[in-house]
């Protein structure tokens, strides 16, 4: 029965959409008779619509542009339910008046049509979507709301909320998104043939461009299979996508972070090969048998400036007024638990879902105060949330136009590509030396080097290697194990035209150009919204936790022991969800910083916006 209620109700969405209206017009005409809401401990009703958005995208097949245009939407739909009950706030898509002897249950109506019935479009075609549709008809229900209410005209709350989202639908269809399409860019063609990722090596036309990857399964990380064996470009149209506050786009970039480095550019080949070099020596700190050991915690790690790696921690707790305690590990677990939890793998919200966990986390904290912009006085859960997500999520929708933009302008190389294709010429070290070519990888000892009829005899540092006499080897990760559950593969001698990132065989690399990296632009948008919205660059406490169990890795077996992921800020946690891609081996620190300092943009200028509509200054 669920079931048939849900699907009856996503077809009254889409007949709203389209301006067809649907049942009665009665003020109590929406409300459930004789029901009890349900107890959602102290979450107020926005906070349960992007709960349910978030598990959505955790069912539907992860794509961080789509995902990040949903939640800006629903989070702006929901706004301007919220709005239309206050006589100075501005609304984004709707910007009517009403009146209610009892704003806060009429927010509480208007906000949840508008998120029901934009969820039910967005999410009709999705992965997932029997489960989907019955948590939202659930949702609806437990908050005794009508399902089939769908009446689009007259005052009453619920009306509002299906007139808001049926604005929001119809004004969204033209954004530039190919919404209509499923997000199709049939006009984009890779310039390099594909990368078999089974066989050594990278034939390519242009190595500063991207290659797609052949694989012969592929499998999103959330365990969805995807059609096809050759990855297709995701979204190289998201830079015209209407944003929130961004400028519009010109060549296809709203903001252009400048070039990537190219190997055939006199001015930044050298950059190149050392991108590509510093992303092997990440390779080869991924084995926690190594003995080294690293402090993680805010007492020596964090405080960078922004897009850099130079800071050296915090010296006191700004809550506590002490200093941070020590939470020293071994490297090699810190580094792949790192690069797993921010990769956003099985059961993935994507990383601008991911900065609504931690949002809401934050919101939930007992130290908070719910003072906006940390100043003035203390609003109810429901205010903090809807200008909470219309912040954060103008921000992260801002991040993925933005970043996508610069993705299919530059149209850069991922780290796969680059070290195979450099590493089967040569190295470009010593123009004397063995198997030199000036596209070659540079040489370090005991991470890059050329297999010698010396260094390849038995016991030798190469012996595994012995029948590639002239050819590069490197000291990386050494691929995926056969069972990832008792075993990790720890760092050896390999060839270079054989790695691969610290990856699943059926994912390998993200289906998009790395310049730049989205993670860090998210990221940092991000960050910069939790900063300015609470007040503080610190998380309440003056630290955020994770406990990261012994075990607790998909890729390969660890970590060896429990320990806890540490930050003191919010810049500290987006600048590790950067870094984390090049322990994964799928960015170059090029594409980290120019996403940091991107995403930084987005999430000031989204921020500034969000206060105008707060103030109802637009």
């Amino acid at each position: 029965m669920r079931r048939a209620t849900a699907l009856f109700a996503a077809l009254a969405a889409l007949a709203l959409a389209a301006g067809c209206s649907l049942g009665g017009s009665s003020e109590e005409a929406y409300v459930v008779e004789d029901c009890t809401r349900a107890d959602f401990g102290g979450h107020s009703v926005a906070r349960i619509w992007d709960e349910a958005l978030l598990a959505s995208i955790r069912r539907d097949t992860p794509a961080p542009t789509v995902h990040a245009r949903n939640l800006f939407h629903v989070s702006a739909a929901m706004w301007d339910a919220w709005a239309a009950y206050d006589p100075r706030a501005a609304g984004l898509f709707v910007t009517e008046k009403h009146a209610a002897d009892d704003i806060q249950a009429a927010r509480e109506a208007a906000l949840s049509y508008a998120a029901y019935r934009v969820l039910l479009h967005r999410y009709s075609y999705a992965s997932g979507l029997e489960q989907t549709f019955e948590q939202l008809a659930g949702t609806m229900e437990s908050l005794c709301y009508r399902l089939d209410y769908t009446e689009t005209e007259g005052d009453s709350p619920a009306a509002l909320g299906n007139r808001i989202a049926a604005t929001v639908i119809a004004r969204a269809a033209d954004d530039g998104a190919n919404e209509a399409l499923r997000y199709a860019a049939p006009g984009y063609r890779p310039v390099n043939p594909p990368l078999v990722v089974d066989e050594p090596g990278a034939a390519m036309r242009d190595p500063s461009r991207w290659q797609p990857l052949a694989l012969a399964k592929i499998v999103a990380q959330n365990g969805l299979p995807v059609p096809g064996r050759v990855q297709a470009f995701v979204g190289p149209q998201w830079g015209e996508v209407r944003g929130f506050a961004l400028p519009p786009a010109r060549d296809g970039m709203p903001i252009d972070p400048g070039p990537a480095p190219r190997l055939d550019d006199g001015r930044t080949s050298d950059e190149f090969k050392r991108t590509a070099l510093e992303i092997v020596r990440y390779s080869s700190q991924l084995d926690p048998s190594d003995g080294v050991r690293m402090e993680i915690g805010p007492a020596g790690r964090g405080g960078n400036a922004l897009g850099t790696n130079d800071g050296e921690g915090h010296e006191l707790n700004p809550a506590t007024g002490r200093p941070y305690e020590p939470n020293v590990v071994a490297r090699g677990d810190f580094a792949r638990a790192l690069a797993e939890y921010w990769a956003d793998g099985p059961d993935s919200e994507t990383p601008p879902g991911h900065w609504n966990t931690i949002a809401n986390e934050v919101s939930d904290r007992p130290e908070l105060e719910h003072r906006i912009g940390g100043t003035g006085p203390v609003v109810d859960r429901l205010e903090w949330d809807v200008k909470l997500y219309l912040a954060l999520n103008g921000a992260v929708h801002d991040a993925a136009v933005a970043a996508w933009g610069a993705k299919a302008y530059y149209d850069s190389a991922r780290p796969i590509s680059m070290i195979r294709y450099l590493g089967s010429k040569g190295q470009s070290s010593d123009p004397d030396g063995p198997s030199y070519h000036p596209d070659g990888l540079p040489l370090e000892r005991g991470l890059v080097e050329v297999v010698t009829r010396a260094s390849s005899r038995s016991g030798e540092r190469h012996a595994a290697l012995a029948g590639h006499v002239g050819e590069i080897a490197i000291r990386a990760w050494a691929g995926f194990p056969d069972d990832p559950v008792a075993e990790a593969s720890g760092v050896r001698w390999i060839r270079a035209v054989e790695w691969v990132p610290y990856q699943l065989p059926t994912f390998v690399t993200p289906a998009f150009a790395g310049y730049v990296s989205g993670h860090s632009t998210f990221s940092r948008a991000a960050a910069e919204v939790m900063t300015a919205f609470t007040g503080s660059s610190y998380f309440p406490g003056g630290i955020h936790e994770l406990p990261v169990p012994a075990g607790w890795l998909k890729i390969e077996r660890g970590p060896s022991t429990d320990f806890t992921f540490q930050w003191a800020t919010y810049f500290d946690a987006a600048d590790d969800a950067g870094r984390s891609r090049l322990y994964m081996g799928i960015h170059i620190s090029p594409d980290d910083f120019a996403g940091r300092r991107l995403g930084s943009q987005c999430g000031k200028d989204a921020w500034e916006l969000a206060r105008r509509y707060y103030e109802g200054a637009v």
